[in-house]
Parts: C-alpha cells; structure tokens; sequence
C-alpha cells in the first residue's frame, strides 16, 4: 500500500536535511518534496543589505551629489506573513515504513506530522 506522509520544518535547509536522511536510511521511498514561500528568501538577503541614499547639492543642480547615505536595511518592508520560512514537507512510501519515517522526521525537528499507522 502507497501512503503519502506530511510534515512542517522551520526552515528548508532542516526540511532538506531530514529528507537527506529519510532517503538514505529507509527503504520504500517513492517520492519526495517540499514547499516553502520563497519570498522568505528575499527578506533572508535583505536583513544582511544596505539602503542607500542619495542627496542633491540643490533643486538645480543637475546630476551632482553631495552625500549618500547608508543605512541596515529592514526586513519590515515585507509582511511578517511572508517572512516565515516554514517548510512543508511530503514523502510518498511504502505504507509499511511509516512509522521509521515518523520517528526520522520528528528526530530531525519535524513538526505537525501526519501519517496514517499501519
């Protein structure tokens, strides 16, 4: 019997590391994946950025600069929703490895598990 086994990481590289590990120690494994919002990726590169300011000499001076500014740039600019690198994770098996698999991905920091337990 096929089943197919959810699970939720705090981040893609756990999610990664828990499929790695899932793959090279049971048998059975027919598929796996996961999905994560990849906008998170964005506000990641952004907390280690700079913004840049640039200010005028005057209304009329044209194309001169006095000074330019920086600045940490924030994550703030995209909503708290969307920052969350909260991972889900499905694998497709063998509805006899369930619970092996289970044990690996709660081990691994897995959470919200849903299995069906032969």
């Amino acid at each position: 019997m096929v089943t197919r086994i959810t699970a939720e990481f705090e981040a893609p590289e756990y999610a990664e590391a828990a499929l790695g590990k899932v793959r090279s120690s049971v048998r059975g494994i027919y598929s796996t994946s996961f999905i994560y919002d990849r906008i998170s990726d964005k506000a990641e590169r952004l907390s280690r950025g700079t913004n840049c300011t640039i200010l005028p000499a005057a209304v009329t001076a044209q194309n001169y600069l006095t000074a330019v500014l920086e600045s940490p740039a924030s994550r703030d600019v995209i909503p708290e929703p969307r920052r969350s690198r909260r991972t889900k994770v499905f694998i497709v098996c063998d509805g006899s490895r369930t619970r092996e698999i289970s044990s690996i991905l709660t081990a691994m920091g897995g959470s919200r598990i849903d299995s069906p337990q032969s």
